[in-house]
């Protein structure tokens, strides 16, 4: 369930629930961004199923900038597909919860909301079953879903972040490689980073207006290559 509060700045904004990792790096041999790209396109066209919302991967010129393996990228694309599928025919899911599904490096993030922790739990125990997912982030609440204001707020927070990463000044650093995730004014970072990084970009997120806590899922790549 929702993420414990670690303190960083501003006092208690910031979350961490880092893991560690070997680096990846794109392998560019034997056509990969091909395929890399006639996959993702494949996703965006099967996405749309409500009420589960798809994170979806970054596809396009972002892609050459990716720390993971390009299969990892087909993957996580797939198990969004595979999880918004598996919700949306699950009838106590379906009718009792609001969830996104975000996955990055077989980790799936859920937020959102449920009518009550059955059902939550459900939703997590489906997506945990499913093909090439490593763990699953359990960020969902509990309570009412939230108004269609605070969904536009949190895309426009979304936005606002996202240009904030702009701003971190780290040899190397690429925003692309952060993948930013909001629920109800509480964002969500993924990716493979470094500490630096990390800690760089949640600081810079921290910042923007309407931003209630800052909660890292990174995995850390101490190499940064």
């Amino acid at each position: 369930m929702p993420s414990s509060s670690m303190p960083f700045r501003p006092a208690g904004l910031i979350a961490a629930a880092d893991t560690r990792l070997q680096p990846f790096t794109l392998d560019t041999s034997k056509g990969a961004p091909l395929a890399l790209a006639v996959a993702l396109g494949i996703s965006a066209v099967l996405t749309g199923c409500a009420p589960i919302i798809l994170g979806g991967a970054v596809a396009g010129a972002s892609a050459v900038y990716d720390r993971r393996h390009y299969q990892i990228v087909i993957d996580d694309g797939q198990i969004e597909l595979s999880a918004m599928h598996a919700l949306a025919q699950d009838r106590s899911v379906q009718a009792g919860s609001r969830i996104s599904v975000t996955s990055y490096n077989h980790t799936v993030l859920l937020t959102g909301q449920a009518e009550s922790e059955a059902v939550a739990e459900r939703a997590s125990a489906l997506v945990s079953r499913l093909s090439k997912v490593g763990r699953v982030v359990d960020e969902v609440s509990i309570g009412p879903s939230i108004t269609l204001t605070q969904e536009s707020a949190d895309t426009l927070i979304t936005s606002r972040a996202k240009l904030a990463l702009a701003k971190v000044e780290l040899p190397g650093f690429n925003p692309t490689r952060v993948k930013v995730v909001t629920e109800n004014a509480v964002v969500y970072l993924m990716g493979l980073v470094t500490p630096e990084e990390a800690d760089a970009a949640a600081e810079q997120i921290s910042y923007v207006p309407g931003v209630k806590q800052v909660v890292k899922l990174f995995e850390y790549n101490a190499s940064g290559a």
